[in-house]
Formats: structure tokens, sequence, C-alpha cells
């Protein structure tokens, strides 16, 4: 049985309002700055948007203009955003925690399983940048962002890292003075990590990908500098990771091994309704199955969830929404042995000023064809 199997992905970030028509994939991820400022109306539009898109998957984190959807931020007096109406962060919150079809991730991971092409995709999300200009998800200074990053464990062994913000050195240039916008201690925790893919925004100015090849020193790290074969056509801004038609990415990490799922969620990737557990099953026995709706289980620890696009979400009980960062995560210890190069990915779709009316410009989604493990059921089934 092959390990992997092509899958694509797309890239997207910076909206801020906008909703572009979206090339076909089979994920979406996009990465934050969903709105201008947040407010209920603009996340109701933008939800509707990424609901109404074809994909088994769709992953979202926040971005700092999202303000409502930081209730600390939302209510501290550093928010000084005015709204024509009353905002309920809360109720905000729920338009992407309870959609059906979307992943909302909150400096946390989740593993999507996809049924149609039967990969899987390991992904951390976090909205949080580095700033002090009064918006939300923000930290300044190396001891918040040692605080952030430097517990964010949920980073190791992922095949996909989504952040707001980029990391320092990479597809983080400013507009105008070419200076380095990205966060340092990031930088570390993803060289620390190496993921197969790390997707940001916020520097609209930095859209574009870097692939890293990472070495012992910062300074002898390889970057290669990406062409966008969409540029000024109507051809995909297509990103070939898989070798088809370009140099395969290297980086191996855990595509080798057997990813296997309990045999008893069958019926929950079929779309049917979840196995009752048997007679004599404890709710604490990790082999026990306590979920009976359609589209929702619970295995041991873990709580699975049938997406209306087909896809299915595993994460930790009760980690869904996290944003505590000062909460451990739970990274699984393994080391970064194959994890050769990083696809460092600025998605911004929103661009520069233009012209004498300094209209804004718009970018392309960026379109990712990579190998991704494939997962099976036990018993090979």
């Amino acid at each position: 049985m092959a390990t992997t199997r092509k899958t694509r992905i797309v890239l997207i970030s910076d909206t801020h309002n906008q909703t572009p028509k979206l090339p076909p994939g089979d994920i979406l991820i996009h990465a934050g700055d969903l709105t201008n400022q947040g407010s209920y109306s603009e996340l109701e539009r933008t939800v509707e948007w990424l609901e109404k898109s074809d994909f088994e998957a769709k992953v979202v984190v926040a971005g700092n203009h999202d303000t409502t959807l930081s209730p600390p931020f939302f209510h501290s007096s550093a928010n000084k955003w005015k709204w024509p109406s009353p905002q309920d962060p809360a109720a905000c919150r729920q338009l992407l925690l309870s959609s059906p079809s979307i992943t909302y991730l909150e400096h946390e991971a989740a593993t999507i399983y996809l049924p149609r092409r039967k990969t899987t995709l390991r992904v951390f999300g976090s909205p949080y940048t580095p700033g002090q200009r009064g918006w939300a998800f923000q930290y300044w200074g190396d001891e918040e962002a040692e605080k952030i990053w430097g517990r964010a464990e949920g980073m190791d062994g992922v095949n996909v890292v989504v952040t707001h913000g980029p990391a320092f050195g990479y597809v983080d240039e400013t507009e105008g003075d070419g200076g380095r916008a990205g966060c340092r201690v990031l930088a570390r925790r993803v060289k620390e990590t190496r993921p197969l893919i790390h997707v940001c925004g916020h520097i609209h100015a930095g859209r574009g990908v870097e692939r890293v090849r990472w070495r012992d020193t910062e300074e002898d790290d390889g970057v290669e500098k990406w062409v966008d074969p969409g540029l000024g056509n109507k051809k995909l801004s297509l990103l070939d990771l898989t070798g088809k038609t370009g140099r395969k990415i290297e980086n191996e990490g855990n595509i080798g091994e057997r990813h296997i799922v309990d045999g008893k969620l069958k019926d929950l990737f079929e779309g049917q309704p979840a196995a009752q557990p048997q007679s004599g099953e404890g709710r604490k026995q990790a082999s026990s199955l306590v979920g009976c709706a359609l589209n929702e289980a619970e295995v041991g620890m873990h709580v699975w969830r049938r997406k209306s696009g087909g896809a299915i979400e595993c994460r930790r009980h009760g980690e869904v929404g996290r944003s505590e960062v000062d909460v451990d995560g739970h990274g699984d210890g393994k080391g970064v042995e194959g994890r050769n190069e990083t696809a460092m990915i600025n998605a911004a779709f929103l661009g520069p000023r233009a012209g004498n009316n300094k209209a804004y410009t718009f970018n392309k989604p960026i379109v990712v064809d990579v190998e991704l493990p494939v997962w099976e059921f036990d018993g090979g089934s």
C-alpha cells in the first residue's frame, strides 16, 4: 500500500472582507485577517463564504484585525475600536467554533483525515503576532514571545504550521524599506520543529514562497525563492512540492509511518451514526467509543468530528477553541529526522496599494500540491 498520496491545499490570508473565488482543492487554509474590524456582520459574511466553498477540509486561524475573536482584548482598555452597534465576542466566536465545515484553531493542533483521498494532515494554528498598536492577539518583546512560542509544543510533529504572522527572515519583507517584520522566537521554533509547510500572512508585501533548507546554523540555512507561475496571467499560482514538475521537497517527517484509525470509527468516517459502546465498556476506558451522534464520537482522550465537507477532525478532548497560551501543548516528542526543508508561504490576498488613487491590489491564492500520509483502518480496511 502506498504511504503517501498527492493532496492539493489552497492557501489564502488577509482577505479583509473580500470573498474571492477560490481554485479547487482538497484542503483550504486561511491564515487570518478575515475582516477589517471583526464585527459580527463582517465575520458572518466571511464565514458564509468559507462554508460555501467546496473543500473536504477548511482550516482557519484569526488575525489581529479580527478583534472580537479575542474577548480579553475586546474588553480591555487597549481596544479603541467603535462599532455602530454593540458587539458580542462570544457570538462572534461561535460563528467559527460552531461551523459545520470549519476547523478553527487558536494556538492549538488538530489532525484532519480526508476520506476521499484517504490522506491525513496534522496541523497547528495560531493567531498571535508581535505588535503594540491596539490589535487583537498581539504580544511584545522576547519574554512574551517565549511565553507563546516557547510553550507551543503543539507544533511538534505536525505537517503544517499556520500562524497569522511570519517568522523573522522568511516572507516577512515590509513594503518600501525592505525591512523584516517577522518574529525571531517563532523563527527559532519553526526551525526546531521543521514542518513541511509554514503558512502565514499579515505582512502583505511579503507574499510569496521561500523553500528553506535547514542546516546547523541560521547563517548556513539555504533559501530558494519561488517564481509565481500565475503572475500576470490566468494560470494558478501553483507550488508543486511533489516532484512532478520540479524538485520534491525534502521533508519526510512522519510520512513513512502507518496512520491507523480505530475501526470503531468506520461508520463516522463513512457518514453513518457512530456505534454505541458495547455492554460493559466504561466511559474511562481508552478504547471506548462513547459518542453516538451522527457527526461526533469520542475515543479515549480524543474527540472526532465529521465536517460537512466530509473531512474528519480529531482533537484532544476539551481543546476546541483553546486560547490560553500558557497551557502546555501536546507534542509527540518526535525529532526532526528527515525534515530537511520547509516551504515558508505568505499567502496574503490583499496586496500593496497601487496607482494614483492608491487602490489595493489583490494576489491569487497559492495552490500547493504535496504528498501527505495515507491513513487506513486497523485491519487494513
